[in-house]
C-alpha cells in the first residue's frame, strides 16, 4: 500500500511563518487526518489537521 501524501502550507511554530513542505498524511485516534512534515529552514517537525477521514 502506498503512504499518502500531502504538500502544501504548514505554520512553522519556530519561524513564526508559513512554510511550503510536503508530509506524509496519518491519521490520529479520533480518526482526524493529519499532515507531518519538517520545516525546509529550521528543520523542525510541523503538523497540520485536513479534517476527518
Amino acid at each position: 500500500m502506498a503512504t499518502e501524501t500531502w504538500e502544501g502550507s504548514f505554520y512553522c511554530v519556530k519561524c513564526k511563518e508559513k512554510r511550503d513542505a510536503s508530509g506524509e498524511v496519518v491519521v490520529n485516534d479520533k480518526g482526524t487526518r493529519m499532515a507531518k512534515g519538517k520545516c525546509p529552514v529550521c528543520g523542525t517537525n510541523l503538523n497540520r489537521i485536513l479534517g476527518k477521514a
